[in-house]
């Protein structure tokens, strides 16, 4: 009697779920697609629309270098870089996001709850109201404001490691202490200075061109790829640090790169535009219901986070125009109208 080969069924089962797995990862892929599809809709339509309107073809000739030069200029030189600052500011927000919620296991986790949005606000006031800054002494400042705060936060929810309840409890103490330290601070400020501040607290797109584009496009083109090479780790901590560390993770060197880099994500945002909200907190439970995924992911959320954000700054410039708002303001209700809705499904539940 031959003896019964007890691998042959976990090899199969390994093989099954690895196709389970691929594909979901291709659906994933294809809903990504699509999202970043929809943003380039929007993306289209803020180019086409405006004081001088532009048909869709006329857009599509100046994005080929193919068009007139006053339709290049108002195309390629005036509209283009606020569009796509808003895709991949967004892109950068949603990653940053999904960062935080997956180390905090969390769907408050976000940047803008746990206090590293008021931060990077609280360096950029600085540099404004004390410095007098120009606006790369600004961008500095809220990327260092960042930073500091997701040091500090760190250091106060250390216990023997770092939990994801402690650490959001702590974010939002220090959120609150330093939005007192911003209110404090624009108190004290000079009028002129004290509205321009406020202005650009507001979080707002208007008026950014190519000087601010390549720069953000620099800084994100090293941290996305960084964050994206620690993914796979960030989804081993979610199983648990002694699971982590059984898979050969090194949990919390690995913790804290990505809170240093989730940080410095939501900073560049912050520095670019100011303290857009919402955006963070909302792309990746967005991402994760309409991918169907048991939690959040990185690609994912970034690209809900494009589309959100190229979206809303779609709206900013249409919705009242002439009258174009900070593209914040528009975040903001998005924010109300997904927190509505979130409670009212879960009343339904219950």
């Amino acid at each position: 009697m031959s003896a019964i080969d007890f691998g042959r069924p976990t090899k199969i089962l390994r093989l099954f779920e690895g196709r389970v797995t691929m594909r979901l990862d291709m659906r994933a892929l294809a809903l990504v697609g699509i999202m970043l599809a929809v943003a380039l809709v929007f993306t289209l339509l803020a180019l086409a629309s405006g004081e001088y309107p532009v048909a869709i073809s006329d857009v599509i000739s100046a994005l080929a270098g193919q068009a007139d030069g006053r339709i290049h200029m108002v195309v390629v030189e005036w509209r283009l870089p606020r569009s796509l600052l808003a895709v991949v500011l967004g892109a950068a927000l949603g990653m940053s996001g999904a960062v935080f919620q997956s180390l905090t296991r969390n769907p408050l986790g976000s940047p803008d709850v746990i206090g590293f949005n008021s931060g990077a606000y609280t360096g950029a006031l600085i540099a404004i109201i004390v410095f007098s800054g120009n606006y790369y002494q600004i961008a500095g400042g809220a990327l260092l404001g960042g930073v500091l705060t997701a040091l500090a936060v760190y250091a106060l929810a250390w216990r023997r490691g770092v939990q994801g309840f402690r650490l959001i409890i702590v974010g939002i103490g220090m959120s609150a202490m330093l939005s007192s330290l911003n209110t404090w601070l624009m108190l004290r400020a000079k009028l002129e200075v004290a509205m321009a501040a406020a202005v650009w607290g507001a979080g707002s797109l208007n008026g950014l061109g190519l000087d601010k584009l390549w720069p953000t496009l620099a800084v994100l083109g090293i941290l996305i790829p960084l964050v994206l090479i620690l993914g796979r780790p960030m989804k081993q901590l979610e199983m648990g640090d002694d699971t982590a560390r059984a898979l050969g993770i090194r949990a919390e060197p690995v913790r804290l790169a990505l809170l240093v880099l989730g940080v410095a994500l939501t900073a560049t945002a912050t520095a670019v535009a100011g303290p857009i909200s919402f955006v963070a907190l909302a792309a990746p439970q967005i991402a994760r219901r309409v991918t169907g995924a048991a939690g959040v992911a990185l690609l994912p959320s970034a690209a809900m986070g494009a589309l959100l954000l190229a979206a809303a700054d779609f709206l900013a410039q249409r919705a009242f125009a002439p009258t174009q708002l900070p593209v914040g303001v528009v975040t903001v209700s998005i924010g109300g109208l997904y927190f509505v809705w979130l409670l009212m499904r879960e009343a339904k539940r219950q």
